[in-house]
C-alpha cells in the first residue's frame, strides 16, 4: 500500500461530519445516528470514536457505513440497522418484525415493579410482548415471578425467545395468540402492556419514521384506543383480586385511558408522566373480594 493511498482515505472524524450533515434532513438525531452506525461498521464501542477520530478508515468499511447511512435516510430505525437496542440496561435483538423498544416504555416497567413485590412468586401477564423487552426486564428484576408473554406475531415471538435465552431467563412463557386468548381461565397478579396506540392521523403524518416497524404493533384506529379498550375490558376476567393493570398509551390519551379504567370498575387509579412530563402510563387495581 502506498503512503498516498492511506492519506487519501477518510478519517473517522470526517466521516462523522459528512454523514451527520447528510442525515440532517431525515433524522432529528443525525449526529448520534452517524456515531452509532459508524461504530457498528467499525466494530467499536461508540466512545472510541472520540479517542481515535484521526484514524483513517478502510474502503470496505467506508462502503458499508455509507450503505447504512443511506438506509437510515429511508427512515429505517437505527436499531434495525445495527440489530440491537438497549432497554433497561439489557441488550435486545431487534428486527423488522418487532417494535423498536422506546425509552418511554421503561416507565411501564418501573411502574409494574412498584406493584410486584420483590418476594412475590405470583404470575404476571405481558400482552403484545414484541421483542420481549417488558417481559425480559420484569423477569430479570423478579426472578421468582412466572411471566406469560403473548403476541400475535410468530416472528416477533422468535425474537423474544432469543432475547430471553441470551439473558438466561427461564421464567417467561411465550405464547402465540390474540391478547387474552392464550391465557383462557388464568389469572395474574399484574397485567402489563405496551399496546398499539398510534392514531390513523399520526400514522399518516409519521409514516416516514414508523413505516419500517410492524403496523399491527402501532396502529389503533381513529382515536388510537382500539387496543386499550380491549385490554381494559378483558383484564378483569384475568386479574386476581387486588391485581393491577398497567398500560402504556400516547401522551394525549391519558384522560381517555383513565375514563376506561373507571368505567370498567378499577380503583386506585393513577397516570404517570414520562421524563418530558407527558402522560404515559395509566394503572388501576381490580377490587379485592368483599368478603
Amino acid at each position: 500500500m502506498q503512503a498516498g493511498e492511506s492519506e487519501s482515505r477518510p478519517t473517522v472524524a470526517s466521516l462523522l461530519q459528512a454523514s451527520a450533515e447528510q442525515l440532517k434532513g431525515s433524522s432529528r438525531s443525525a449526529r448520534l445516528d452517524a456515531e452509532v452506525l459508524l461504530a457498528h461498521a467499525l466494530g467499536w464501542q461508540r466512545a472510541r470514536l472520540y479517542g481515535d477520530s484521526a484514524l483513517t478508515v478502510r474502503p470496505e468499511i467506508v462502503q458499508r457505513f455509507e450503505e447504512l447511512v443511506e438506509e437510515r435516510q429511508t427512515g429505517r430505525p437505527v436499531a434495525q440497522l445495527v440489530g440491537t437496542r438497549e432497554f433497561w440496561s439489557l441488550e435486545l435483538q431487534v428486527t423488522s418484525d418487532t417494535l423498536v423498544p422506546r425509552q418511554e416504555t421503561e416507565m411501564l416497567v418501573e411502574c409494574a415493579l412498584n406493584r410486584i413485590p420483590p418476594d412475590s412468586n405470583g404470575k404476571v401477564l405481558d400482552l403484545g410482548t414484541g421483542s420481549g423487552a417488558v417481559a425480559i426486564a420484569l423477569a430479570s428484576e423478579r426472578p421468582d415471578v412466572d411471566i406469560v408473554a403473548t403476541d400475535l406475531s410468530e416472528e416477533a415471538l422468535k425474537v423474544a425467545r432469543y432475547n430471553a435465552g441470551v439473558h438466561n431467563l427461564s421464567n417467561i412463557d411465550f405464547r402465540f395468540g390474540d391478547w387474552f386468548k392464550p391465557v383462557a381461565g388464568e389469572r395474574f397478579i399484574a397485567i402489563v402492556s405496551n399496546p398499539p396506540y398510534v392514531t390513523d392521523q399520526e400514522w399518516m403524518l409519521n409514516h416516514f419514521e414508523l413505516g419500517h416497524e410492524p403496523a399491527m404493533a402501532l396502529r389503533a384506529g381513529r382515536d388510537g384506543l382500539l387496543a386499550i379498550e380491549k385490554l381494559v375490558a378483558g383484564a378483569p376476567g384475568h386479574l386476581e383480586p387486588g391485581g393491577w393493570l398497567l398500560i402504556e398509551h400516547g401522551f394525549r390519551q391519558g384522560p381517555a385511558a383513565m375514563r376506561l379504567f373507571q368505567e370498567a370498575g378499577f380503583t386506585a387509579l393513577s397516570t404517570y408522566r414520562d421524563l418530558p412530563g407527558r402522560p404515559r402510563v395509566t394503572e388501576g387495581q381490580w377490587p379485592e373480594d368483599d368478603d
